[in-house]
């Protein structure tokens, strides 16, 4: 009898041992998740968000920053009194205790109702409110940019969540970006910290940018072009300065333009950065450049003399090209470009021939991306020189047959004023680690190689493009202190559909730079579809020029005293 009760216990003992382990088998793998959500209700986390870096323009002064603020939440389950806790709220913001009630009852939302939000409390009022059970407060980062619609094109913007979304914010978000931290505490049922820090990790603010935009210049080249743009109901503008030794871009301006604070209003036009998105036809600022490559090739002898037909040169395989105000006779180089000859850019072009004109092409960096750091941008048009014709050599000369971005074409004449050697375009100098300390640079290594002779260059520069300024129709862009050099164009718009070129609506551009002997900056401006029916002129020279001029009159002047 003693024996049979020992093992009945002992299998009693076995079928216990067997449904506990049953129950945590079960517990283990079938409730995990639901005891898993219940521990972690037992957690208070708090999750520091970084500061995004700053966009410093290149002498220091901000483009996009970043600044603390705060955002006073309520937790309705938590709250003790509605009434008592919204009145001492009230007292603390100083806001109606009303707008404070109806927000917290007319939420559904019983864990988190915002109350206040994108504001800076002060140290006593934190206290005051941290000691009222069911309110909290939250931290956060506000991005400002100080120059506004200025700069929006090139600095860019970001989105809710905080990553950058257009210009120098996107291309350099991850390093714009940092890391967030995170700490973990135990707490109770309110979730209110009663116990140490489980885990801790670390904040990481972002790195800062140096970029080579010079914020002074920026508002020069903005509010010379806005003006213009304006008064010419125009449908886009860019402006872009740029200093020819280097590749440094000092200036570029975009419209029609936004509100970098507030992104949401703008349409697809604002948002568009035309200076590298948006190729065009360039026209006769295109002439130039290819003169200088059939002088470089001696394809032409800078001094020859070119019959121009009386302004009526016909031919098979190329058809008629004409002039866009009179007719000339006989014409050294040096003034074909200064009268800006169609007929004779296209006899340069038809000694060239079609290789050594695409090859110039090609060179001078047209139907390929300027590699700058902005996203986005776009190569242009240069067609397959196997499909080139007689129509292509005597027109791409004058700058038809090819499309080019604002980008491409200062960088061409950046080239001219660096006596033929090469750049690279670019925006930011150099980033600057969270520490303050560790700095990488980021410009360009310095280009050696010639794309031209640097004697044709000079000539060039010096020479045609100083004639185009002082005689020719580029006069609106003349200074007295300085000698301005240049080149103005006047391009028609293909017809979007069914070939042919738009006769009402034209590009109006000024490309150039100053003083001619040693040139310190380059500028582009480019006025797209200025409204013919104002009567007030639609051409290079009427449009751009003048732009142009104020922009190097108070660049150079600025410059000026920052060397003395």
């Amino acid at each position: 009898m003693r024996t049979r009760s020992i093992v009945i216990i002992f299998f009693l003992l076995i079928a216990a041992f067997l449904c506990v382990t049953a129950r945590c088998f079960y517990l283990q793998y079938f409730r995990y998740a639901y005891y898993r959500d219940c521990s972690a209700k037992q957690q208070a986390r708090v999750v520091e968000k970084p500061r995004r870096g700053t966009i410093l323009d290149c002498r220091g002064r901000i483009l996009a920053a970043s600044s603390r603020v705060e955002t006073v939440f309520a937790e309705p389950k938590a709250i003790e009194s509605l009434k008592t806790a919204t009145a001492q709220l009230a007292e603390i913001l100083g806001i109606g205790q009303s707008v404070i009630f109806k927000t917290i009852v007319s939420s559904k939302n019983p864990g988190y109702v915002k109350i206040l939000s994108k504001i800076t409390l002060t140290d006593r009022q934190r206290g005051r409110i941290r000691t009222i059970r069911g309110l909290g407060i939250e931290s956060g980062w506000k991005r400002s940019y100080p120059m506004g619609p200025a700069a929006a094109q090139v600095v860019g913007f970001i989105g809710t969540s905080g990553d950058g979304l257009a210009g120098l914010e996107l291309k350099y978000n991850n390093q714009l970006s940092g890391k967030s931290g995170q700490s973990v505490f135990f707490a109770d049922a309110a979730r209110r910290p009663i116990g140490i820090k489980l885990l801790t990790e670390q904040v990481n603010d972002g790195d800062d940018i140096v970029v080579t935009i010079d914020s002074a210049i920026q508002e020069f080249a903005h509010s010379a072009l806005l003006k213009q743009y304006k008064d010419y109901q125009a449908e886009s503008a860019v402006a872009i300065v740029m200093d020819p030794s280097s590749g440094g871009i000092l200036s570029l301006v975009s419209l029609p333009q936004f509100d970098p604070e507030n992104p949401a209003s703008a349409n697809a036009a604002s948002l568009c950065n035309w200076a590298l998105t948006t190729p065009f036809e360039p026209g006769s600022i295109f002439k130039p450049i290819v003169t200088a490559w059939a002088i470089d090739t001696e394809s032409i002898d800078r001094n020859e003399t070119i019959f121009c037909e009386n302004g009526n040169y016909r031919g098979k395989g190329f058809g008629r090209i004409g002039e866009y105000r009179r007719g000339f006779g006989n014409m050294k180089i040096r003034e074909i470009l200064k009268e800006s000859s169609n007929i004779g850019m296209a006899k340069i072009g038809q000694k060239m021939g079609k290789e050594k004109i695409y090859n110039g092409v090609k060179l001078f960096g047209f139907g390929e991306k300027t590699g700058i750091d902005l996203q986005a941008e776009d190569a242009g048009i240069v067609r397959a020189l196997s499909k080139w014709d007689g129509y292509s050599v005597a027109r791409v000369p004058f700058g038809h047959e090819l499309m080019a971005t604002a980008i491409q074409i200062v960088r061409a004449y950046c080239i001219l004023a660096n006596d033929g050697r090469t750049v690279q375009p670019y925006l930011t100098k150099a980033v600057v680690g969270n520490d303050g300390n560790h700095i990488k640079l980021q410009q360009p290594g310095a280009v050696a190689s010639y794309i031209i002779k640097p004697e044709v260059a000079k000539w060039i520069v010096t020479q045609p493009l100083v004639d185009v300024v002082n005689d020719g129709t580029g006069k609106k862009a003349a200074l007295k202190k300085w000698q301005v050099w240049g080149k103005t164009g006047t391009a028609n718009i293909a017809k979007a559909a069914g070939g042919g070129y738009d006769e009402d609506n034209y590009v109006a551009s000024f490309a150039g730079g100053a003083p001619a002997e040693n040139p310190a900056i380059v500028v582009l401006v480019s006025i797209r579809k200025p409204n013919k029916k104002l009567g007030k002129g639609y051409t290079g020279g009427s449009v751009a020029a003048p732009v142009a001029g104020e922009i190097l009159e108070n660049t150079l002047n600025y410059l000026e005293l920052l060397t003395k």
